[in-house]
């Protein structure tokens, strides 16, 4: 576990900390098994109907963090929980932020490290975010992008919810996107709907809207006409994430 500066919080006395270990083991043993068993090319950029959801997700984040008036700017650290080898450390640079404010934290060493290759001058750090180590009220923006659903355990992921109420500023954003339906043919994820989210996040108040057609529909769809899959995402019930823009409240 990665030792944070700020004070504790949360519930680590009453066995967070081993459920915390637990699913620390459980998430990467998935990772690892992901990795030998999905395409390796599934989730590249190029592919069509990655671009599309990208594309998607990335305009409607900055739209929604934009008409809340906490769109980043130069200077503005910013943070990522589970930034994986890319995340949206990219995305944020294209909006302007510099290399040398982007942190993150990452579980999995070796997206680490391509990660750090990618964004040399970064910080990137190797750890769980159920104890970030930097101190409170440090980031005007964190990000967290399909964290939660992978960690099963609910103290678990209030652990994480606390830390990420902790560094976020008085009048920052934190910035969601995560899957608000389950996956029946994965076990090894659990939806985040809106009353969890609120639940796990009390004190921000944003706003949360539904995003993303259905990667298996996508996949199908994108191949074939980016008009039709533009069509599919305008109902409701065929996007299957939630993305929300949460703001902590001035002291």
């Amino acid at each position: 576990m990665v030792k944070r500066t700020g004070p504790e919080v949360g519930p680590e006395g009453s066995g967070g900390e081993k459920a915390a270990a637990v699913e620390q083991e459980r998430i990467l043993a998935e990772s690892r098994r992901r990795e030998t068993e999905i395409e390796p090319d599934r989730y590249e950029p190029w592919q069509a109907s990655e671009t599309f959801i990208r594309n998607g997700r990335s305009r409607r984040a900055g739209e929604m963090l934009r008409r809340a008036g906490v769109f980043p700017k130069p200077g503005d650290a910013c943070l990522e929980i589970g930034y994986g080898s890319l995340g949206w450390l990219g995305q944020l640079l294209c909006w302007g932020v510099r290399t040398g404010d982007l942190h993150g934290i990452e579980l999995d060493a070796g997206r680490a490290a391509e990660a750090r290759l990618r964004f040399p001058g970064a910080d990137l750090r190797i750890g769980d975010a159920t104890r970030l180590p930097w101190p409170d009220g440090g980031f005007p923006l964190v990000i967290a992008s399909t964290v939660f659903t992978s960690i099963l355990d609910f103290v678990v992921r209030q652990m994480v919810a606390n830390e990420i109420s902790r560094v976020l500023a008085p009048g920052g954003a934190l910035l969601w996107y995560d899957f608000r339906v389950n996956n029946p043919a994965n076990p090894n994820v659990r939806k985040v709907g809106r009353r969890e989210l609120a639940q796990l996040f009390p004190a921000l108040r944003g706003t949360v809207r539904s995003a993303t057609l259905a990667p298996p529909v996508g996949r199908a769809v994108i191949q074939v006409s980016w008009l039709l899959g533009e069509l599919l995402e305008a109902i409701p019930f065929l996007r299957t994430h939630l993305l929300a823009v949460l703001i902590k409240g001035e002291k």
